[in-house]
């Protein structure tokens, strides 16, 4: 009997022993999982909504249409708005990738006698160039090409720090805004699928899938016309108004049912955000016509809409090489002067 039962007590020891260091093991591993858990339940949510689905097949075929545009693209005399030895600046039309307009500047850089050899690739151009800011396809507007890597350097750098002005002017449809100014300020970041989102200002520099952050973004925007009422106006530096800013802490409520307003608004954004200004049109609940990837209407008055209506009017900016204010100012498109062609006081 006592060797029977020696080996049985002594296995019994050890087996607790060693379920207590296994118990351990996994109250570790538990509190890790947990951790990471409640770490992913945690990344901020999303404050505007998806990309609504009808956007899928509308987007593929404008991608479509406009890289057969940008194949064959090639800029103009009329299309420059500023040129000097150190930067060039012009007019990007609607539809054409950024990337399609750099590759057409240096033919209309180079002398008459060398364009048709630059046309044919039989000579490198002697700049260095760079987009020193960049539109979406369908946005037109002012756009500036800088001919060296150190000037793209300084202006680049200026972009980043806020030290470039901007106005944009937009055609949405939506409720009007009872402000004829208002400041939105936001976060802005990628959702776990992929889509830029409006996040609240609250979650500025949290974590988001994938290992980005939530930024901060700000715009301001200025109601020239509602339904082709009231005058439009010079761009100008945004007046300060603190009862007409809107922190975004929440989902907006937006009533579908309300009536729908002809809204032609200037927008001065401080930030340089991917689609921010869109961003911030759907969220006021006045999405850019056209602009099916964040609500906005793609027919309208019996009328289909193949491209959202947002210009890029103005830069301004002190030169990165003489120190002198420069500003740079696109004529306003089509559909932009035609909206002020209606607008009475």
């Amino acid at each position: 009997m006592p060797l029977l039962s020696l080996p049985q007590q002594t296995f019994f020891l050890y087996s607790q022993k060693t379920l207590s260091k296994f118990t351990k093991a996994l109250l570790f591993l538990f509190s890790k999982m947990s951790t990471n858990s409640n770490s992913f339940q945690n990344y901020p949510t999303p404050l505007s909504p998806p990309l609504p689905s009808i956007s899928k097949d509308i987007e593929l075929a404008r991608a479509m249409t406009a890289s057969s545009k940008s194949s064959v693209f090639g800029l103009s005399r009329s299309d420059i708005l500023y040129d000097d030895e150190w930067l060039i600046a012009v007019n990007k039309p609607q539809g054409i990738y950024c990337d399609s307009l750099l590759a057409s500047v240096p033919r209309i850089l180079a002398d008459p006698a060398d364009s048709d050899r630059l046309s044919e690739g039989n000579q490198a151009s002697p700049y260095e160039l760079h987009l020193a800011n960049r539109l979406d396809r369908d946005t037109s507007g002012v756009m500036v090409i800088t001919k060296s890597h150190k000037v793209a350097a300084v202006l680049v750098k200026a972009f980043t720090n806020h030290k470039v002005q901007k106005t944009y002017v937009a055609f949405c449809i939506g409720s009007a805004p009872q402000s004829e100014r208002i400041t939105i300020k936001s976060g802005h970041g990628r959702s776990k699928f992929g889509a830029w989102r409006v996040y609240a200002a609250g979650d500025v520099g949290r974590k988001l899938p994938g290992g980005s952050i939530v930024r901060d973004m700000e715009t301001t925007f200025e109601i020239l016309s509602i339904n082709g009422k009231r005058s439009y106006k010079e761009p100008s530096e945004p007046m300060k108004d603190e009862e007409n800013t809107i922190i975004v802490e929440e989902k907006a409520v937006i009533d579908v049912d309300a009536k729908k307003d002809e809204i032609f608004v200037r927008a001065f954004p401080r930030s340089g955000r991917t689609h921010q200004i869109r961003l911030h049109c759907q969220y006021l609940g006045i999405p850019i016509r056209g602009d099916v990837k964040y609500e906005g209407v793609y027919e309208w008055k019996g009328r289909t809409y193949d491209a959202h209506e947002l210009h890029a009017e103005s830069l301004s900016f002190q030169h990165p090489i003489t120190g002198f204010p420069v500003l740079i100012q696109a004529p306003l498109p089509l559909w932009a002067s035609q909206v002020l062609q209606l607008v009475t006081d």
